[in-house]
C-alpha cells in the first residue's frame, strides 16, 4: 500500500497540538527521582502537613485563624529552645566525663607486703668517725657559748694523723662559715655579745647561709633542739658526701638489730631481706622484697604474718641526730621506695606493737576521665629512682633535677642522677643558700613539680591500724632477757628500753577493689537524648530523620535560587525555544509561499512473515514478492 502525506486540516492539527500539550504537562507531573520544591511555602506546607512531629500541622490548619497561628508559632518554636537547652544539658554533662565509683570486695590469697625497718640510729661508720667526732666537738663548744650546756662527749683516741688534722681543719673552716647563732625575733638582727640580760624568749635560733655575692639567707627556728637538729644534719650531709665510695658507708648489723624473725610460723632467713642505708634512720632492712619469691598469706590473724624481735637500744648513736629511741617501720608495695618520712611510724621500746592490715586497691579511668598516668612514661619528669611510678617518687625526682638545675649540685637523701654529683661545700661553697631558697619554691609550688606529677592510674595501699602492750611482761622478763642473752649475746643494760616485738598481719581475708566505670557513655546520651526529645514532641527516630530532611531540602532550595539569581545577573541569553504547534503551522502556512507545493508518493515493500507452517521446506516455485503501489 501507499501513505500520501500533504497539509493537515486546520482543525486535525490543533487538536494534535492540544493533545502532545496534554501529554508534555502529564510528564511534568510525573514525578521524578529526585524532587525540589518550587518555594519556601510550599516546602513548610508540605512538612507540617505530612510529617510525624506533634504540633506541627496545627502551624498549616489554623493559618485562616491569624491568632492561632501565631500561638502555635510561639508554642512551637519555645518548646524547641527548651528541648534544645535540656540537649545543651545533657551535652555539658557528658562531656565533664562524670565516673561512678564500683567498689568490690575481693577473697583470695594475699601477697604479703614489703615491710621495711630501721634502726632509728644513725651510725658512726668508720669512714666517717673521725670527722663526726670533730664535729661533734665543735658542736659541744657551741651549745656551751650559746646555751652554757656542757655536753657529754664520749671518751675517743684524739689522735690524729697529719691528713686528719687538714680534714679536721678543713670540717672547723666551713663550720664557721656557717655558724649557729642567736637572732631577734621580728628582725632578725644578730645577738650583741655580753647581753644576758636580754630575755631569751624574744629570740630564735638559727643559721646563716650566704652566697657569692653576700646575699645571705636566715634559716631561723623558734624551737632550740629544731635549729640544732637541722644545723648538725647540714654539716652531717656535707661529710657523708665527701665519702667517694657509698659502699663504704654499707656496713649491716642485721643480727645485732634483729633478734628474731619468723613469718607463717616460719623462721626468716637473709634470703628474705635486703639493706640500705638511710643518713637519719640508719641501717634499714626490707622484709619479702624479692619479687622471685614473694610470701603470701591464706589465713589472716597474727600467727599468719610477719613477727620480728628488734634491739632498741642505740649503740654508739649520734644523739643529736636522733632525740628518740626504738625502730621505725614502714609497710609498703613491692617495687616501690620506702620513704621512711612520709609513710613510716615509730615502734616504742618495751612494747609489743601489733600492726594490723586492710589492702585497698585504686583504679582510676585515664585519659578524658581523669589526670592519672598508667606507668610515667607521659609525665615530663624523668624517674631518678629505680622502682616503678609513684606520686612521692616523681615529686622528689622533680625537686633533685631543679636542684642538679640550679645549685649545680645534687641533694643527698635522693639519687643522684647521670653527671651529677652530690652538694659538698668543700666544692659547693654556697650550695647551702641555694638549697633553702630553693626548698621554699618547692614548698609553695613555685617549681610546679606538684602540678606536674600525677596520680598513677592504679596503686595499692595498706590502712594500717596498731595495737600496743606491754613486752615483755614483768612476770617473764626475766626469761625473756636470759634467753636473749644466750641465744643472741644480748647484754641487757635497759631491760625496759632494751627490745621491741613488732607483729604485722592482715586483719581479714577480704580486699577492697575501688574501681571506677563511666558515668555518662555514648548509649546513655542518646537514651536521655531520646527522653528529651519524647518528652517535647512525642516523637521518634523516625521524626528527626524527618527533621533532617527538612534542613535538607531547604538547604538544596536555597542553592537552586542562588544559582538562578546567579544566571540573571550575568544576563545570559535564554536558549532557543522548541518549535511550538502553533509555531509549525504558521511555518507550514508560510510555506506554499517560498516554494510550489509537491506530491509524493510512498512505496513500501511490505514482506509478509512466515507462518508456522510456512517453515516447512518449500521449493523454489513457491517464492515469490508481492508488490503494491
Amino acid at each position: 500500500g501507499s501513505v500520501k502525506a500533504g497539509k493537515l486540516p486546520e482543525g486535525e492539527k490543533m487538536t494534535q497540538c492540544k493533545q502532545e500539550e496534554e501529554q508534555h504537562q502529564k510528564e511534568e507531573e510525573r514525578e521524578g527521582l529526585i524532587e525540589f520544591y518550587s518555594s519556601y511555602q510550599e516546602l513548610f506546607q508540605f512538612f507540617c502537613s505530612n510529617t510525624t512531629i506533634h504540633g506541627a500541622i496545627r502551624l498549616v490548619c489554623s493559618k485562616k485563624n491569624k491568632m492561632k497561628t501565631a500561638f502555635w508559632s510561639v508554642l512551637f518554636f519555645l518548646t524547641f529552645g527548651l528541648m534544645y537547652w535540656q540537649f545543651g544539658i545533657l551535652y555539658r554533662e557528658y562531656f565533664s566525663y562524670p565516673v561512678n565509683l564500683n567498689l568490690n570486695l575481693n577473697s583470695d590469697r594475699l601477697t604479703f607486703p614489703a615491710v621495711t625497718l630501721c634502726t632509728l640510729n644513725p651510725y658512726r661508720y668508720s669512714a666517717i668517725r673521725k670527722q663526726l667526732d670533730k664535729l661533734d666537738q665543735i658542736t659541744h663548744q657551741t651549745l656551751l657559748d650559746l646555751y652554757d650546756y656542757n655536753m657529754s662527749l664520749p671518751q675517743r683516741d684524739w689522735s690524729t694523723s697529719s691528713t686528719q688534722k687538714r680534714s679536721s681543719r678543713s670540717l672547723l673552716h666551713h663550720v664557721l662559715r656557717h655558724p649557729l647563732r642567736r637572732q631577734k625575733r621580728d628582725n632578725l638582727v644578730n645577738l650583741p655579745e655580753n647581753s644576758p640580760s636580754v630575755d631569751k624568749n624574744d629570740w630564735k635560733i638559727g643559721f646563716v647561709l650566704c652566697n657569692g655575692d653576700n646575699d645571705c639567707f636566715h634559716q631561723a627556728y623558734s624551737s632550740g633542739v629544731d635549729a640544732v637538729r637541722e644545723w648538725y644534719s647540714f654539716h652531717y650531709i656535707n661529710i657523708l658526701a665527701q665519702v667517694p665510695d657509698a659502699k663504704a658507708l654499707d656496713e649491716s648489723d642485721f643480727e645485732n638489730f634483729i633478734y628474731a624473725c619468723r613469718f607463717n610460723e616460719a623462721t626468716c632467713d637473709k634470703a628474705n631481706y635486703t639493706h640500705f642505708h638511710h643518713p637519719l634512720y640508719g641501717n634499714c632492712y626490707t622484709f619479702n622484697d624479692n619479687s622471685s619469691s614473694l610470701w603470701t598469706s591464706s589465713l589472716p590473724g597474727i600467727n599468719n604474718g610477719l613477727s620480728l624481735v628488734v634491739r632498741t637500744e642505740q649503740n654508739d648513736f649520734i644523739p643529736l641526730l636522733s632525740t628518740v629511741t626504738g625502730a621505725r617501720v614502714m609497710v609498703h608495695d613491692q617495687n616501690e621506695p620506702a620513704f621512711m618520712d612520709d609513710g613510716g611510724f615509730n615502734v616504742r621500746p618495751g612494747i609489743e606493737t601489733s600492726i594490723s592490715m586492710r589492702k585497698e586497691m585504686t583504679m582510676r579511668l585515664g585519659g578524658s576521665y581523669s589526670d592519672c598516668t598508667e606507668d610515667g612514661s607521659d609525665v615530663p619528669v624523668q624517674n631518678l629512682y629505680s622502682s616503678r611510678y609513684t606520686e612521692q617518687v616523681c615529686i622528689r625526682s622533680c625537686f633533685q633535677l631543679n636542684m642538679v638545675e640550679r645549685c649545680g649540685c645534687a641533694y643527698y637523701f635522693y639519687p643522684l642522677p647521670s653527671g651529677a654529683e652530690y652538694c659538698d661545700y668543700t666544692k659547693h661553697t654556697a650550695w647551702g643558700y641555694c638549697y633553702y631558697k630553693l626548698l621554699a619554691e618547692f614548698k609553695a609550688d613555685v617549681l610546679g613539680c606538684f602540678h606536674k606529677c600525677r596520680k598513677p592510674c592504679k596503686m595499692t595501699e595498706y590502712q594500717l591500724s596498731a595495737g600496743y602492750s606491754r613486752w615483755p611482761s614483768a612476770v617473764s622478763e626475766d626469761w625473756v632477757f636470759y634467753m636473749l642473752s644466750q641465744q643472741n649475746k644480748y647484754n641487757i643494760t635497759s631491760k625496759r628500753n632494751g627490745v621491741a616485738k613488732v607483729n604485722i598481719f592482715f586483719e581479714e581475708w577480704n580486699y577492697k577493689t575501688n574501681g571506677e566505670s563511666p558515668a555518662f557513655t555514648v548509649v546513655t546520651l542518646l537514651s536521655q537524648l531520646g527522653n528529651q526529645w519524647s518528652l517535647w514532641f512525642g516523637s521518634s527516630v523516625l521524626s528527626v530523620m524527618e527533621l533532617a530532611e527538612l534542613v535538607l531540602d531547604f538547604v538544596a532550595i536555597t542553592f537552586i535560587l542562588a544559582f538562578r539569581w546567579f544566571r540573571s545577573r550575568q544576563k545570559l541569553p535564554p536558549p532557543g525555544p522548541a518549535l511550538s504547534c502553533q509555531d509549525n503551522a504558521a511555518f507550514q502556512d508560510e510555506a506554499p509561499a517560498l516554494s510550489a507545493p509537491h506530491r509524493f508518493t510512498v512505496e513500501a515493500v511490505v514482506t509478509t512473515l512466515p507462518s508456522y507452517n510456512s517453515l516447512e521446506p518449500r521449493g523454489p516455485s513457491r517464492d515469490g514478492e508481492v508488490g503494491h503501489e
